[in-house]
């Protein structure tokens, strides 16, 4: 045990591909999910393998995916944390200033993170995957601004481009590994485009008039787009302590009313109460299942992989919308 390092403590993602029988999406085993287990454990950095820095639950699970166990991985975020808020500590700056590799999202995804990451004297490669794979990202409205939406890994054929960043650079600074990396990105690769093949038919049994995502959440424009969803944006801008009142729940609800779905995909944290009203009052459904729009979800949630992420989001959605879950293998 390395007790002088001040790196004590980093998730090891052990990647460990799961077989799982076909089951439909009545049926009674409801909270299963196709998949890829992760398990997650605390470990110390070894001084014997390449130390490998990634800012976020994707990269780390995509990194980890294609390297295995050749590398040290140090993950500056857990998939609780919000990138976009994160604060890095001394135990991050070390790891960014020691690291052979370091691996950031971009697009302000994690903007404190990026600004220490770009300012430090290490020499290694600092990758902006997202930026680099998806050179031509879709442009939101962010406090009147227009900017580069970050979560480009909600379509499968960008998290395709993420990967071949990702093991290229992998390959140029360890190549006495190469060929693991190679086979392992071309498996995964074939993964992926199976899963994006899986969901544009998973989302062509949702009835057409049906096909809205109505959320809370304003991660999902990659999706949508990738997978013939439209996006409205009845519930996207309700702050998490707006109030509830007789006239905003009749606005919201006459709104959501027009969209004709029967299911909305809401965050817990944001305005509970104005939000039930607002579902009741247009008659529709809340899911009880949880999109996983920022980061990867805990081990446990069965979205702890960026294979079983993207499967349980579909699951979710087409649930919502009446369209027909069949499993992802």
């Amino acid at each position: 045990m390395l007790e002088k390092l001040p790196l004590n403590k980093v998730l090891r993602i052990i990647f460990v591909l799961a077989t799982v029988s076909i089951y439909g999406c009545n049926n009674s085993d409801a909270n299963k999910t196709a998949s890829y287990t992760t398990t997650v454990t605390t470990t110390t950095i070894k001084k014997d393998l390449p130390l490998v820095v990634a800012t976020t639950s994707v990269l780390c699970d995509l990194t980890k995916q294609i390297a295995g166990k050749t590398i040290s991985l140090k993950c500056l975020t857990s998939p609780s944390i919000n990138p976009k808020v994160y604060q890095p500590t001394p135990a991050d700056q070390e790891a960014i200033n020691q690291a052979k590799l370091i691996i950031f999202n971009g697009y302000n995804l994690e903007p404190r993170l990026e600004k220490f990451i770009l300012s430090s004297k290490n020499k290694a490669p600092k990758l902006p995957v997202a930026k680099i794979a998806v050179p031509s990202p879709l442009m939101v409205t962010r406090n009147g601004k227009k900017v580069a939406d970050p979560y480009v890994w909600h379509n499968a054929k960008n998290a395709i481009k993420m990967i071949d960043v990702i093991s290229i650079n992998l390959v140029r600074e360890i190549p006495e590994n190469a060929k693991l990396y190679q086979n392992n990105t071309k498996k995964i690769k074939k993964q992926l485009l199976e899963l994006d093949n899986w969901i544009k038919t998973r989302i062509e049994s949702i009835p057409p008039k049906k096909r809205t995502l109505v959320t809370t959440h304003d991660e999902m424009a990659y999706y949508v787009r990738a997978y013939g969803l439209k996006l409205a944006g009845t519930l996207r801008f309700i702050s998490p302590t707006e109030k509830t009142s007789d006239t905003k729940v009749k606005l919201l609800a006459t709104t959501l009313a027009k969209t004709q779905v029967p299911t909305i995909f809401a965050q817990p944290t944001i305005s509970p109460e104005l939000i039930k009203s607002v579902a009741k009052e247009a008659r529709v459904n809340i899911s009880q299942r949880q999109l996983f729009t920022e980061s990867l979800g805990v081990p446990g949630s069965g979205a702890d992989t960026y294979q079983k992420m993207m499967t349980a989001n579909t699951r979710t959605i087409l649930e919502g919308l009446e369209g027909t879950y069949l499993i992802f293998e």
